[in-house]
C-alpha cells in the first residue's frame, strides 16, 4: 500500500504480466483537474527497473519539461 499525497505526481511499472492495481482518490475524479509530464522526459531521467515496453497514447503523449515549465497546477 502506498499513500500519495494530493498534488504529488507519480507513475506505476508492473513487474508481472499479471497484476492489478486499486487506485482510489480522494476525492471524485474530473479530467479538468488533472496535469502531467512525461514519465519517459529526460529530464526527468526516471530509471525505470524494466524496459518501457506498453505505455498508453495518453501517458505517451503528455509533455516534456522545458525552461518554461513553473510546475503543474491544479484549480
Amino acid at each position: 500500500m502506498m499513500v500519495i499525497p494530493e498534488g504529488f505526481a507519480h507513475g506505476f511499472q508492473t513487474m508481472t504480466d499479471n497484476c492489478e492495481l486499486l487506485y482510489l482518490h480522494s476525492s471524485l475524479y474530473t479530467s479538468e483537474a488533472e496535469g502531467a509530464v512525461n514519465a519517459l522526459d529526460p529530464a526527468i531521467a526516471i530509471k525505470w527497473p524494466l524496459e518501457i515496453t506498453d505505455i498508453s497514447e495518453r501517458d505517451k503523449n503528455h509533455p516534456n519539461i522545458d525552461r518554461q515549465f513553473k510546475g503543474i497546477v491544479i484549480e
